[in-house]
């Protein structure tokens, strides 16, 4: 999915960074400190942030008038990637004031060692949000090594349990395809991924024969997300219940894991997969030089018919006119899936908010932090604003007119009195989510998210395209309640593992056998024949274990089955605790 990406430092880069920033000590002032309540510019640094600079828009009037701050984002990913930027600036010994960055592979435990960050209890007094998720910040102690105090919030928290979806209305996998050519075809099942590429291929037949465009295709790759192995390709294991550890595939359930150069293996399937398309013609053949944007853009345009993911096709191309005319993506109904889907996280996920450790008015960034956290803040950073975008009517949450304005262009001109501007700029840029969205808000009894509010369900599933698809897929509403009534999703329990530190051996040894998957897996789709696909494979998995790839996989595999034993303890965790608390 199209995330954006931590920082990725190295462990002898940020021990060498985390030691110098030590040398300043920390610094600020005390929870007695004097603030003139005077505008104040707050520098984030935040790993998550796709946006560099100033704060624009209705949430930058939200956060003035409530705090009298303006927040002036500083995003490694917009400063070029990496760790250049984290690395400079924790060696200045002030990586800003307020912090968001993961928790994982030790940088916690370190950023606390070189002071860099600020125990928060002694401005948690009023706090009620931040204190509601105790058990999540003692979560995090245990992680760090703390035995006490609160050095950050973590993301994603939730109030509900670990085995319930954490998605709204769709998965965060699963295959989407052209529905109205799938119509066309009058609704052939396909029971597997060999029957879903003879479907593809009759939908590509039928678009080009109707277009008169031979550059539609089924499939569009790129490479830009590429990792420990070749995203594309993880894509169809998560549509039987699998997602990734480093150079494994492990299933939501904990019962199946499998390194990723097993012969025969789930990886290798949707290589094959993914070649089988590509002899068969449905693979754009741009597909290896192009980038995310480049893809994203022919989505727009309708020209390829499988989408990864539900941001992605249907979000470029289903708008309002082209549903109402019966066309768009929707999600397709696979006989043997059983979609991964990550639980909801009780004690949240792997990165955190903090307060820098030389910030000035660090109560008033404690309280800005725990707004976030709010019911408020929690509508907010899902993108809503009472007044604005929607009301409380009889006691439920409904669209505004601009609210539902927005449901066709989120570039929609944002009242004055909220700030002005486009509504999508104004978009909280911390990139981070607080409270999940998909969380009940207790007085209305309905989720943060406005897209799953009845009331905007009703509304905007009634489209041609909507209809057709739910008189197809029982019903339902959303691809949510047909995956969960049909019972094809897997959930992974919602727990808060975070991968340990990892030696600069072993990542040293990652960089190269991750070079030769990714590499030998793009040549492995396009091989012209199952004779030179099976033969790079078997060259592949010689070269990877002649470079330690054993090393890196003991590491991996240890990883995520400890990965499923914390999903297993917070189920129990989660059960005691509603027991303890009567629910």
């Amino acid at each position: 999915m199209k995330n954006s990406k931590l920082a990725v430092v190295t462990a002898a880069v940020l021990s060498a960074s985390l030691a110098l920033a030590g040398c300043g000590g920390g610094g600020g002032n005390s929870a007695n400190e004097k603030d003139d309540g005077s505008l104040m510019k707050v520098d984030v640094y935040d790993d998550l942030a796709n946006y560099q600079g100033v704060q624009k828009g209705w949430f930058a009037k939200m956060v003035k008038d409530k705090f009298n701050i303006k927040l002036n984002m500083i995003s490694p990913n917009v400063a070029g990637g990496g760790s250049t930027l984290f690395d400079t600036r924790s060696a200045a010994g002030n990586l800003g004031d307020l912090v968001i960055t993961g928790a994982g592979n030790g940088r916690l435990t370190k950023l606390i060692k070189a002071h860099l960050i600020e125990d928060m209890t002694p401005y948690l007094k009023n706090a009620k949000n931040i204190k509601k998720y105790k058990t999540a910040t003692d979560s995090l102690n245990k992680l760090s090594g703390q035995s006490s105090g609160v050095w950050g919030v973590p993301q994603s928290v939730s109030t509900k349990s670990p085995t319930d979806p954490s998605e709204g209305n769709e998965p965060v996998f699963g295959p989407y395809i052209r529905w109205d050519y799938y119509r066309e075809l009058g609704y052939p099942k396909f029971n597997n991924l060999d029957d879903f590429l003879q479907v593809l291929k009759q939908m590509q037949d039928k678009a080009r024969a109707e277009t008169g465009d031979k550059n539609v295709y089924a499939f569009s790759l790129f490479k830009d997300w590429d990792g420990n192995m070749m995203n594309n390709a993880k894509q169809p294991t998560t549509y039987f219940g699998y997602d990734e550890m480093g150079f494994v595939l492990a299933k939501a359930d904990g019962s199946d894991y499998q390194s990723v150069t097993q012969k025969g293996g789930m990886y290798e399937k949707a290589l094959q997969f993914f070649n089988k398309a590509n002899q068969m013609g449905l693979v754009d053949p741009e597909s290896s030089t192009q980038n995310y944007d480049t893809m994203s853009a022919k989505y727009q345009q309708g020209k390829i018919l499988f989408s990864f993911w539900s941001y992605l096709g249907p979000a470029a191309y289903n708008t309002t006119e082209n549903k109402a005319q019966g066309k768009g993506y929707m999600l397709a109904p696979m006989g043997d899936m059983k979609i991964f889907s990550y639980g909801a996280t009780p004690n949240g996920g792997a990165a955190i908010i903090a307060v820098g450790s030389k910030a000035k008015n660090k109560q008033r960034l404690v309280n800005f932090i725990d707004w976030l956290y709010s019911k408020e803040g929690v509508y907010a950073m899902a993108g809503s604003v009472k007044g604005m975008n929607f009301d409380i009517k009889d006691g439920k949450p409904e669209l505004t007119d601009f609210g539902k304005k927005l449901q066709s262009n989120k570039s929609s001109k944002v009242p004055a009195q909220f700030g002005g501007g486009s509504y999508s700029d104004g978009v909280s840029a911390l990139n981070f989510t607080t409270e999940l969205a998909t969380d009940i808000d207790p007085d209305t009894k309905e989720p943060y998210d406005s897209s799953m509010w009845q009331s905007t369900i009703d509304q905007f599933s009634n489209s041609a395209l909507d209809k057709d698809w739910s008189e197809h897929m029982d019903g339902a509403k959303t691809s949510m309640q047909y995956l969960e009534k049909a019972d094809k999703l897997m959930i992974a329990p919602g727990s808060s593992f975070i991968q340990p530190d990892e030696s600069s051996q072993i990542s040293t040894l990652r960089g190269q056998v991750k070079t030769e998957i990714v590499n030998t897996s793009w040549k492995a789709v396009f091989a012209k024949d199952d004779n030179e696909f099976n033969s790079l494979m078997d060259e592949m998995r010689s070269k990877v274990d002649g470079l330690g790839f054993k090393q890196v996989l003991d590491v991996d595999m240890k990883n995520a089955k400890d990965q499923n034993t914390a999903r297993v303890n917070i189920k129990k965790q989660f059960a005691n605790r509603e027991k303890a608390e009567g629910n």
